[in-house]
């Protein structure tokens, strides 16, 4: 059967293993890496177990990868989790989530990471706190062009960034090895000398900034709807990326660890800074300010190109302002969603909120994130007849693994910090008006039914 352009897949599918490999790095490596390690090392005063803990949450985010992949083979629509959600618990779930992405999760992160760019620019350029928002906000509207101009040159751009901060980790990692001046005496002390009860608590906070340093690596599918041959390489930008993520991250700590040793990691404020000065002299802290800069502009790109297409896939259902689910016809691109999640993301910025609504919305993520896994579960028992070209690995001890520990970070923070956390759940709930209002087709004209998404899912084979 022909397909018209009310069907889900007007989105050209141009993207191939590469692109979606390097999307999800793209997102995964971030700023977190450079930050990460010193609070590790601060709390569990061993190398065996920093390293143990970058490891283990590697492992983690893997098995939610392994997971995923199955959803995203089985729906390669555009969408991600919000295609999940809903084909599994209902709209409202899969509302609530896009809603909360739109409003904070991915907005609020791109917010975030540009004032963090922009710091970073602030370090070659002093300037003051309406310059460095400008800043920001200009590398918003800049990204925001960039995917908008073209889907090709979106990728291309992806692919050099994030080929860029590869580069920049394997030279961090070949010069603490190679040139630091370090050897195994830094190494020490390498076991733990913690009672078995100090030694979950501390091991469970390094968890919590671990698996942060690793999100990012379900971002390929908000654009599954635009990869080649989707029941293959969706599931493989997921395995390799994460694979690839879980060895640099490794390699840099125990870099780190060999050029500064554990107690010096341990209270830097800047370690890449540190290390890079010890082994370049006072050039060594310009190059990492360079490199973070990159490293944060590059995810930032892939959170503009990949955000856009969940508001794209929800306005498509009818469950959001209609135009954000048309198509440029020129570009190919979803012109509207991009511009308007630039708009707020740039509000945010203004506003200097993003902090705030991060700390408040940033369980729920972990909370869509268990629900997604445990979709893998429900679909099998509801839908055993459904094509799978790829079933999770290991399951389902896989799937229950990442459950646990995605439920252990919303209920640490519930127990923490419980105003944060019912501020968060409130403004997640807070769409529960705005869901009736397009479910009653106030705003919305009648999107493609979801039997018209079945047939497109199926016959979309290239």
């Amino acid at each position: 059967m022909q397909k018209t352009d009310d069907e889900l897949h007007d989105l050209p599918r141009t993207l191939t293993l590469f692109d979606a490999t390097m999307i999800n790095i793209g997102s995964m490596i971030g700023s977190g890496i450079f930050i990460v390690p010193t609070a590790i090392a601060l709390h569990v005063h061993s190398t065996v177990l920093m390293v143990a803990v970058w490891l283990l949450g590697g492992i983690v985010s893997m098995c939610g990868a392994l997971s995923i992949a199955e959803l995203g083979a089985m729906m390669p629509r555009a969408g991600g989790q919000f295609v999940y959600l809903r084909e599994a618990y209902g709209s409202l779930v899969g509302f609530l989530y896009g809603w909360s992405l739109f409003i904070v999760i991915q907005t609020a992160a791109i917010a975030a990471v540009a004032v963090g760019v922009a710091s970073y620019v602030a370090y070659f350029i002093p300037m003051e706190r309406a310059a460095l928002k400008g800043v920001a906000i200009g590398s918003i509207l800049l990204l925001t062009i960039i995917n908008a101009y073209a889907t090709r040159l979106g990728a291309l751009v992806q692919n050099f960034f994030t080929l860029l901060k590869i580069a920049a980790l394997a030279a961090i990692v070949i010069t603490g090895f190679g040139f630091g001046g370090g050897g195994f005496a830094n190494f020490e002390p390498i076991m733990p000398s913690l009672h078995a009860s100090d030694l979950i608590r501390v091991f469970s906070i390094g968890m919590i900034a671990v698996l942060w340093s690793y999100d990012g690596w379900i971002e390929v599918t908000y654009v599954a709807g635009e990869v080649r041959h989707p029941q293959r390489n969706i599931h493989r930008s997921l395995l390799l990326s994460t694979l690839v993520v879980i060895v640099f991250y490794v390699l840099v700590n125990l870099a780190f660890l060999s050029v500064l040793g554990l107690e010096r990691v341990a209270h830097s404020s800047l370690v890449a800074s540190d290390a890079a000065t010890v082994i370049h002299g006072d050039i060594g802290a310009g190059i990492v300010a360079a490199t973070v800069a990159i490293s944060m502009f590059g995810a930032n790109k892939s959170g503009v190109f990949t955000g856009a297409r969940v508001y794209y896939a929800m306005a498509r259902e009818g469950l959001f302002v209609r135009a954000l689910g048309t198509i440029d016809k020129r570009r190919a691109t979803p012109l509207v969603s991009l511009a308007i999640q630039c708009a707020w993301s740039c509000l945010l910025i203004f506003s200097g909120t993003y902090e705030e609504l991060i700390t408040y919305i940033i369980f729920a993520s972990w909370v869509f994130y268990a629900l997604s896994c445990g979709a893998v579960m429900l679909l099998r028992r509801r839908k055993p007849e459904a094509i799978r070209p790829y079933r999770t690995w290991g399951y389902p001890i896989t799937t229950l693994v990442f459950i646990v520990f995605a439920l252990a970070l919303p209920a640490s923070t519930i127990i923490e910090s419980p105003k944060d956390a019912a501020i968060g759940a409130a403004m997640i709930l807070s769409g529960l008006p705005a869901y009736w209002w397009w479910k009653l087709g106030s705003v919305s004209s009648p999107s493609p039914t979801h039997q018209q998404h079945e047939r497109a899912a199926e016959q979309d084979k290239i």
